[in-house]
Parts: structure tokens; C-alpha cells; sequence
């Protein structure tokens, strides 16, 4: 269950002016859209997109220890990392299943992990589990910085309307604090694991507004739209990027989610570090994230089972979603490695519905 803050509460009903369609879940309002569905998809595949990320939370790390200690006890090298670098990284258990994946910003005097609201409490509970003798405190930050996520082909000459040349000096994966006419925010610029480029900004509440409202006001020649989950759930299906808690979640390891980059195999031990090393060397990983498609309509929180030829369970879905693009349900799920190939059909069957679908490879980025 996730818990509204009052930055969280008071930027949905600043939102609210413009247009947000906001709807209540699991203790937290979401907005689901500000345009129509087409319009937002065509920003994010075509223009600029504006996303409030009021499902991210933000731990900090403060203390001498801390790099080497995230070093010890997550998935990725954090020891070399340097001042306004970014590094994602992923929790994991003894059994090499995922607690949560975070994204590390380095502040020199203090680090910021920007964690999926489903797995900060965990991460938080880890964190301080192994906390033995090192100079490290661990808080929630989530109150400092509201997160917004900027997509879309036009992105970069978009931002450099607003903030010139400076954006030429936030090199992939790290990040500047940036004076766009009066208003402070971080501005990083990220690369994800399926390749896609990306802005995030961060920014205290009153700059947020003044910011938003900027861009909203100003958007010249762009194809911008602010962006709601509904679209960003759809952009995510159709670019196979995984979510918590659907696809990311404690049944998972790194390899069936498709996260291995975010795994330093050079690095020495960290919690978890044999299994997954083990599953490398003996290839014992069992499924695969894969994209299917639906031949007929289907509602987004039907649940189905995946079943081969011989009426085995094979796999599962995990998110559905109705494209415009392609006309057809399309959904993220996890199958038998055997199975995960392109054109592959499989059954997918629920309580009261069956049918073939069609299974399709994970897009990447070129």
C-alpha cells in the first residue's frame, strides 16, 4: 500500500488546473490522463512528454561509508562513482530475488536513491539491516523533491528552449543543478535498460509548479503533452519496460527481468552475488520476459495463466494494456525460456476466457 505525503497530495491538486483526470488507489491518487490517450502516445513516440512521478520515492544516504557500502551490498560497482554521476542498481536477497531497484544519484555530500514507492519500504528495511559499524544514515527524502520523467524524440531541443547550452554539459547518466530564468531544479539525463533516453527532473515543490507552468505555457513548436499513467503505461508495454510491482518484485531475479546491466560481474561479493553468478554459469534461469499480443479485447486487470500445446503451465501475464498503435491488447509477461520466441503461440487462459496469443521478443532501442 502506498501513502500520500502532502507534496505528493498538493502537486495532484495543482495538476487539477490543468485538466488531470485523477483517480484514487491503494491509498494514493494517480492521474490517468491530461489529453486523450492518442494525443499523449504520439508526444512520447513523436514530441516531448511531461510525466509527475508521484509513484517514485526518494531515500538518502549520508556518511563517509556510504558508496562503498551500497558498493557491498547491491548488484552494480558504486565505489568509483563520481560527483553528479548516476548509477542504477538492484537490492537483492540471499536467494538472488529482487527487493528493489534504485537509481543512485552521487550529491558528494550525501547520495539520493530514487526507489519505486512499492519497494521503499524494503529497500529502507535492507538498508538498515546491514548497517553494522559503517558511518552511513539512511532517511526517507521523499518529502525534499517532487521527480518528473521527460520522454519523447524532441526532449533534448525541447529543454534547450528553456535552459541553452547548458544542456550540453549533463552527460549521459549524470546530472546539474540548472537557473532556467529564476527557477532551480536537477536536471539528469539517463539511458535505460532497453536503451531508451530520458530527463529527469528534480525540483522542490513551489519551483515544480513555476516549472511545469513554464513549459506548459511555452511549448512553442513541440509536440508536448503532460503525460498520465495510462499512456505511460501503454508507452512502457510497447517498449517491453518493466514496472514494480507487476514485472520487478520479490519472486524475480535480475536475468528474468532483463535488468543484467544493472549487475557488475567484475565486482567482488554483495548479497546474493553467488546465486545470481551461479545462474550465469549454469544458464538455470527458467523464464523469460517476454510481449504478447491479444487477438480480441480484453480488460486491463483480467489475470490469465499461460499454457502450452499439452495443456502445461508455461508462464503468466503480468500487464495488459489496449494499444491504439497496434490496434490489439498487448501485454508484458514471464514464459518458459523454450517458449520465448518470436511468433511462438501460446494459450493464455483465465476463469472465463481463452485464447491464442502470440509471443514477441522484447523491443530494444537502436
Amino acid at each position: 500500500m502506498f501513502e500520500m505525503n502532502n507534496l505528493n497530495q498538493d502537486m495532484i491538486t495543482f495538476f487539477s488546473s490543468f485538466g488531470a483526470n485523477i483517480q484514487a488507489a491503494d491509498q494514493m491518487e494517480f492521474i490517468r490522463n491530461f489529453n486523450t490517450i492518442e494525443n499523449e502516445l504520439f508526444s512520447l513516440n513523436n514530441g516531448v512528454g511531461l510525466k509527475y512521478m508521484n509513484t517514485f520515492g526518494i531515500i538518502e544516504l549520508k556518511g563517509n561509508d556510504s558508496l562503498n557500502f551500497l558498493h557491498r551490498i547491491s548488484t552494480n560497482s558504486m565505489s568509483n562513482l563520481t560527483k553528479e554521476e548516476i548509477r542504477p542498481t538492484i537490492f537483492t536477497s540471499e536467494k538472488g530475488l529482487i527487493i528493489g531497484v534504485s537509481t543512485v544519484l552521487n550529491f558528494d555530500s550525501y547520495l539520493l536513491l530514487v526507489t519505486s514507492n512499492f519497494s521503499k519500504p524494503k529497500v529502507l528495511s535492507w538498508i538498515n539491516k546491514y548497517i553494522i559499524g559503517d558511518d552511513v544514515k539512511v532517511s526517507d527524502a521523499s518529502h525534499r523533491f517532487n521527480i518528473f520523467e521527460m520522454i519523447g524524440p524532441q526532449s533534448e531541443s525541447f529543454l534547450t528552449m528553456f535552459i541553452g547550452d547548458t544542456i550540453n554539459s549533463i552527460t549521459e547518466n549524470s546530472f546539474k543543478v540548472v537557473n532556467a530564468d529564476g527557477i532551480l531544479f536537477f536536471l539528469a539525463r539517463l539511458t535505460d535498460s532497453r536503451g531508451y533516453s530520458k530527463f529527469w527532473i528534480l525540483a522542490e515543490n513551489e519551483n515544480s509548479k513555476k516549472l511545469v507552468t513554464n513549459l506548459v505555457e511555452n511549448k512553442g513548436p513541440f509536440d508536448f503533452n503532460l503525460i498520465g499513467e495510462d499512456s505511460y503505461s501503454i508507452y512502457k508495454i510497447e517498449n517491453g519496460i518493466p514496472s514494480e510491482p507487476n514485472e520487478i518484485n520479490y519472486t524475480m531475479n535480475p536475468y528474468e527481468v532483463k535488468l543484467l546491466d544493472l549487475v557488475d560481474f567484475k565486482k567482488g561479493s554483495y548479497i546474493g552475488q553467488e546465486v545470481i553468478a551461479r545462474l550465469s554459469n549454469n544458464d538455470l534461469n527458467q523464464k523469460n520476459l517476454i510481449r504478447l499480443c491479444f487477438p480480441d479485447p480484453i480488460e486491463e486487470n483480467e489475470k490469465f495463466v499461460l499454457f502450452d500445446d499439452e495443456k502445461n503451465e508455461i508462464g503468466n501475464i503480468t500487464s495488459i494494456a489496449f494499444s491504439p498503435k497496434l490496434k490489439k491488447n498487448i501485454a508484458l509477461g514471464f514464459i518458459k525460456d523454450t517458449f520465448a520466441v518470436q511468433g511462438t503461440k501460446v494459450l493464455a487462459k483465465n476463469k472465463t476466457k481463452s485464447f491464442e496469443v502470440i509471443v514477441h521478443e522484447l523491443p530494444q532501442k537502436q
